[in-house]
Order: C-alpha cells, then structure tokens, then sequence
C-alpha cells in the first residue's frame, strides 16, 4: 500500500492503536501458569473493544485470534492450553483489520525470572527493528532494513533467521509486497518510496539461523537455541518514517 492523503494514515493509525494496545496490555497480564488460550481470549476482547477484527482469523482461519508462541516456539504459535513457565520466551504478535486497514506488531516477553541470556537478546532483537526503521526513508535502499539488522546481529553475537521475512508490506491485506529477506541481498535494488507500508521484524537467536515447522500447521520453533523478535508496521516517509503500531 503506498498512503497518499491524510485519511488513509489516520486508518492505519487507528488500526495500529488497537494493535499496540492489544500487544502491551497482553504483556502485562502474562504470568506463570496462564495458558496461551487465556492469553489470546484476552486479545481478542481488547480487538473488539477497539473495533477491530483479527487479521490471521479473518484471512488465513488462524486457529487463535492472535499468534502466541512460547519458547521453543518462535513464530505462530497457537491459542491452546499450553501453560507459561517461568522464565519463558513468549512472543506475542498481533496483526488486526479495522475499516479495511491492516497492520501488524509483536515484541518479545520473558516472565521472570528474567536471565542475563534472554534480557540481552530481547534488547538485541528491540535494537535491531528500532535501528532498522530509522534508515528507513523514501528512496533509500530496502536493503538499509536487513543491513541494519545484521549489523545489530554480529554487534551482539547473534544470528538472524534467514528463512523468515525480514519485512513486508502491509496496509490493505496483511501480506503484501515487497517482501525482503531478513539477512542483506546485493542483487536487490528495489527503493523505499514514499507512502510505503511496511510491517518491520527481525528474527535474532542464540545461534539458530533457521526456523523449522512444528508438529503441527504454522507453527515455527528453534529447538536448541533461543530466539526473539519484534514488529512495527511504519509508514515511509521522506523525512522519516512513521510508527504506527506506537
């Protein structure tokens, strides 16, 4: 989606409010015991309150009404029964439709007791999509976006998921193009243009540079090392970009 008045930016800035407020009041409320299914109820009351609706129920009949994934689960994870442990990983990714704009968020939680290891690389990951955004501005390379995250990556001594999309767009569905990879391309000589609608998230790991599919449909883990990520959907601009999903 390429926005080109002010009523389509405020679409997605009401959109992204219901997003953002779904993300951060889910991150309050978890805590040791409470099942995904729990957890996912509650996002769906905050959606509806908001006047939105979830985006992967409505388009892909997503068995949750948002992602949940707790360690070794990385990505589209399920609303189940499955229990929070202390000291999980649990990343909650959010993406919802309201008055036919979509956007899409996620951040990465850890239920105390918070270790050295995670706390660093949830920093690492929250790092790695802040400076990714910064450099994202019309007519710089797309490739800024996973540049940026590697070079966040090996700063920190991490590794970036190469099978999973580092960015892509968004705005009137959920998936649209550009699609770039998460680790950087030379063949790639796209430009951002003004107006773009992107979703930005890295994936960094302890070591994993690969997601594998789980046992059952969507879900995507990394079994011996730990991995997190964090999403914005941004407006690109000329003189910045704009959060949406703030």
């Amino acid at each position: 989606m390429l926005v080109t008045n002010d009523d389509q930016l405020q679409g997605l800035r009401d959109c992204g409010r219901a997003v953002a407020r779904a993300i951060e009041e889910m991150g309050k409320a978890i805590e040791v015991g409470m099942t995904a299914k729990e957890l996912d109820d509650l996002g769906q009351r905050i959606l509806e309150q908001e006047g939105a609706q979830s985006a992967p129920k409505t388009i892909y009949d997503f068995p949750g009404y948002t992602c949940i994934s707790i360690e070794p689960v990385i990505a589209h994870g399920w609303a189940d029964e499955q229990k929070m442990k202390a000291g999980d990983l649990i990343n909650i990714d959010v993406s919802a439709c309201k008055n036919g704009y979509f956007t899409d968020a996620g951040a990465t939680f850890i239920l105390p007791p918070v270790t050295p290891e995670k706390k660093a690389l949830v920093a690492a990951a929250k790092r790695a999509r802040d400076n990714a955004i910064k450099q994202a501005r019309a007519g710089a390379s797309m490739q800024v976006i996973p540049q940026a995250f590697q070079k966040e990556a090996r700063a920190s001594g991490y590794s970036l998921i190469e099978n999973l999309l580092g960015c892509h767009g968004v705005g009137t569905t959920l998936h649209d193009k550009p699609e770039i990879i998460a680790v950087p391309d030379q063949r790639d000589k796209r430009k951002l243009a003004e107006g773009l609608v992107i979703a930005v998230e890295p994936f960094l790991s302890t070591g994993a540079r690969f997601a594998s599919d789980g046992m059952r449909e969507w879900e995507l883990f990394t079994p011996d090392c730990l991995t997190a990520q964090f999403e914005h959907t941004i407006v690109v601009g000329k003189k910045g970009p704009i959060i949406v999903t703030l």
